[in-house]
């Protein structure tokens, strides 16, 4: 059975054949290469981040669903119509006030996600960046 070639590999094949004056393409091979790493962390982190989510939704929905049937048993149990209002009353202002808690949790989850894997991009950028200076760079300065 063949084994499928790496793709960067036939890549960092193929430029290898170009030479160009001045530029030395091993550096350009391994600036890439690092790019495709950085890329790599953030969609690991962007993915992690996803299933903490997900998984924290899953939590909320069961926690939610257990405190429904617990005040479904409670009322249906009988007993002065004005106490059963006031315990639904009660339910709705801590539901709502509930859902607000766990949609901030939520969201700050998922900001703290993305500022990670951004962080990653944004510092393989800088890098970069500070790889280009230094290329640029004449002899002597």
């Amino acid at each position: 059975m063949a084994n499928p070639s790496n793709p960067f590999t036939d890549f960092t094949k193929l430029l290898e054949q170009y030479k160009v004056p001045g530029v030395d393409m091993s550096s350009v091979i391994e600036a890439r290469r690092k790019d495709i790493e950085a890329i790599t962390e953030a969609n690991r982190i962007a993915y992690e981040g996803m299933q903490a989510l997900v998984q924290k939704q899953t939590e909320i929905l069961s926690r939610s669903m257990q405190e429904i049937q617990a005040t479904v048993q409670k009322m249906s149990a009988g007993g002065n119509p004005a106490d059963a209002m006031a315990q639904q009353g009660q339910f709705v202002q801590q539901g709502i006030q509930a859902a607000l808690n766990n949609m901030r949790e939520l969201a700050e989850m998922a900001q703290k996600s993305q500022a990670e894997a951004l962080a990653v991009i944004s510092k393989r950028a800088e890098q970069n960046i500070e790889d280009a200076r230094n290329v640029l760079k004449r002899p002597g300065e």
